[in-house]
């Protein structure tokens, strides 16, 4: 384990604990979360070191790494992810006319397979071996581990993209910085990450299922997103709710919090979440946000 001693956001040493979530996906290890008292950014702490954090990823649980369509949370994640495709793709891609794209995080590939086949110049990068072979399998033929991202030419990609990938990721800083130099001028990140001020949060506390310990190492709301982003030379210019996220979520929120599944109140609590998203973005599950190079 590593203990960090600054805040990953604006390195103040002052920081408490605020809750303790259990590891439901693999060993049931308790983790601790911390909140900056500074700037209020929440990140869990101490946390696996990046050798160390693979063991956390080894189910079939884990979705986005395997695949899997056993079971009603894995079919429910299968059948959104698939409706949100299309919808990620029009309201990021090709609103803002990307023609090459780099996908951080592209697990086994929908979404990359899904640009490719509308001509763009699309590529990969995914940590786990195994979702890389299932992305190449579907037809995506430039798929790299993480390294590979300090090969990529500066000024060479329009947009890219993280689907709820920037809160697994241990060298946070030199990442960003790397995203800085090979976007082209004025080019376009699009990030997807939980929100820990929403109401689905609030409702499930140390039971909700986007804390995901120790796999999520940070824990987002606008305020620390944006200062991050614009510490390292990007611009916020549109926050978009993921409307499906709540039902989700929720889902596997009962299922932590009373060891079963309740599908009529994970749609109440969504209906219940989307309705105060409409009127504040904090209230949403998750939030993409869209940032322009400076």
């Amino acid at each position: 384990m590593e203990k960090l001693i600054q805040c990953p956001v604006c390195s103040s040493e002052q920081f408490n604990q605020v809750l303790t979530c259990t590891d439901y996906t693999t060993t049931n290890e308790e983790f601790v979360i911390c909140q900056c008292t500074d700037c209020s950014f929440r990140f869990t702490n101490p946390r696996p070191d990046i050798n160390n954090s693979g063991k956390y990823y080894q189910s079939e649980e884990y979705i986005s790494h395997t695949d899997s369509n056993k079971g009603l949370l894995n079919k429910a994640y299968q059948i959104a992810r698939d409706y949100m495709i299309s919808t990620k793709y029009k309201s990021t891609v090709k609103k803002y006319n990307a023609k090459s794209l780099m996908d951080y995080g592209c697990g086994t590939g929908d979404f990359l397979k899904y640009c490719i086949d509308r001509n763009h110049d699309a590529i990969g990068l995914e940590i786990d071996n195994n979702a890389r072979k299932i992305a190449i399998d579907k037809g995506c033929k430039e798929v790299y581990s993480p390294d590979h991202l300090t090969n990529i030419k500066p000024g060479s990609v329009d947009i890219i993209t993280l689907w709820h990938v920037l809160e697994h990721i241990h060298d946070l800083h030199p990442t960003i910085q790397q995203f800085n130099r090979i976007l082209t001028r004025n080019g376009t990140i699009v990030i997807a990450v939980p929100n820990h001020q929403s109401y689905d949060a609030r409702c499930y506390g140390k039971y909700w299922a986007a804390y995901d310990v120790p796999r999520h190492l940070y824990h987002f709301n606008v305020a620390s997103m944006t200062r991050l982003m614009n510490d390292k030379g990007f611009s916020l210019i549109e926050t978009r709710t993921m409307r499906l996220d709540p039902f989700y979520i929720a889902l596997l929120s009962n299922k932590y919090q009373t060891s079963r599944m309740n599908p009529i109140k994970a749609i109440y609590v969504g209906v219940i979440a989307n309705l105060k998203t409409l009127f504040n973005i904090s209230n949403s599950s998750s939030i993409i946000y869209i940032f322009k190079k400076q």
